[in-house]
């Protein structure tokens, strides 16, 4: 079964949201833990100050006072803090649902603490032969606050170790779930890469190739649906079998765009003492002839050149090559063997056939038709010189380009 390239990204970019929804949660978590060892330091910070609050000097009641007051109220404001934490503790609020215990808890404290307070007053500023009883009394309020604040460390802790538990079962399932999709992803990315590959150069045939996605496959029957140039009978040579002029101007439009960065070179080739004023061979052998140069020619063609006969013994050569040195060798290699091809006429008398040819390097900003013009004044420079030779620009001008 194809998939389809476009659902595959309208589900990564929800993918890619809910990525971004796992970090922000653990972004919070890691802010909750932070909160829960904030709470801990709170309640070990009250359990100090109570017992601060239990070895205030007496001796000197007024500064017993101060020192007491100063204690107290911190002890209150402690649990102000404590309150504004578990605003930001979701998990304890929405998974763990241990809101109702929290607020009881922290009721009691408050309570607690007020009794303390309330009993440590009354112990340091007491002077009366009761003060026994007031600070059996205070004893007893500092030993039930101590027990409450140690027990809500303890229950901190059974918290954080739940809460570590709820954590350990999403982030195992978290991580199963990115991996399971990033290895989907994938498969599903080379599918489409393997396609966009083949699209690019579809060198198979359909049954050697099985196209993976949609959009591929609708892409490539409109490839096969689309004229080629070299079916259109207007477009070739009739006896050649290789593009006319209207064929090479169709061709150059849909290759032109394909390698860019490469250089092109335009050649214009003409056969060596073969034309229609001089037509040396019957009209049989030079159809053969000009067959076997073409033929001779479409075997120096790459998928990005363009090859057409475009006069009686012309033939106009578009290489795209990495190089201008690369695209004049090869143009070099062409003549060679256009020269090395056997012709024998029927009267068995072997006849050597060769070409000579302008060669230009066309700038991305000139038109072919220019190229080609400045191709045919080179190459009647080459004919000057004799034959069998391919003129470059430079060999006009004398110096090297």
């Amino acid at each position: 079964m194809k998939i389809s390239i476009k659902s595959v990204f309208k589900n990564l970019s929800l993918i890619l949201f809910l990525f971004v929804l796992i970090i922000v949660s653990a972004v919070l978590f890691t802010f909750e833990q932070n909160n829960s060892f904030l709470k801990t330091d709170i309640l070990n910070e009250q359990k100090q100050i109570i017992k601060t609050l239990k070895q205030i000097d007496k001796k000197d009641v007024e500064l017993a006072l101060i020192q007491y007051n100063g204690k107290s109220t911190e002890l209150q404001h402690q649990v102000s803090k404590l309150r504004d934490l578990y605003e930001y503790d979701l998990t304890g609020k929405y998974i763990l649902n241990n809101s109702d215990e929290y607020n009881v808890d922290l009721n009691k404290l408050s309570t607690l603490i007020d009794m303390y307070n309330s009993k440590a007053y009354n112990y340091y500023k007491s002077t009366t032969k009761d003060l026994q009883q007031i600070e059996y009394g205070f004893n007893n309020a500092y030993a039930n606050l101590e027990m409450h604040i140690n027990n809500m460390l303890f229950k901190n802790i059974d918290y954080n170790k739940r809460k570590l538990q709820v954590s350990f079962k999403l982030v195992s399932g978290v991580f199963i779930f990115i991996l399971l999709v990033s290895f989907w992803y994938y498969r599903m990315l080379k599918k489409i890469y393997s396609d966009i590959s083949y699209l690019q150069s579809p060198t198979k045939t359909k049954n050697d190739y099985q196209i993976k996605t949609v959009e591929a496959d609708a892409i490539f029957i409109r490839m096969k649906k689309k004229p080629d140039v070299k079916d259109n009978p207007s477009n070739i040579d009739p006896i050649t079998n290789i593009n006319n002029n209207r064929g090479l101007v169709t061709d150059y439009g849909e290759k032109k765009n394909l390698k860019e960065n490469n250089f092109t070179s335009v050649t214009v080739l003409e056969i060596d003492n073969f034309s229609k004023t001089n037509r040396a061979f019957n009209q049989e052998f030079s159809q053969a002839a000009l067959k076997k140069i073409a033929y001779t020619i479409s075997l120096f063609e790459q998928p990005t050149d363009v090859i057409a006969r475009t006069d009686y013994n012309q033939f106009t050569v578009v290489f795209s090559r990495e190089s201008k040195e690369k695209a004049y060798k090869d143009m070099e290699a062409l003549r060679e063997a256009i020269s090395e091809l056997k012709f024998v006429t029927q009267t068995k008398v072997p006849v050597q056939i060769t070409v000579s040819g302008g060669f230009y390097i066309k700038a991305n900003n000139v038109a072919l038709n220019n190229a080609i013009e400045e191709a045919k004044k080179i190459l009647e420079f080459a004919k000057q010189g004799g034959k069998n030779r391919i003129s470059q620009k430079r060999d006009m001008e004398g110096v090297h380009i």
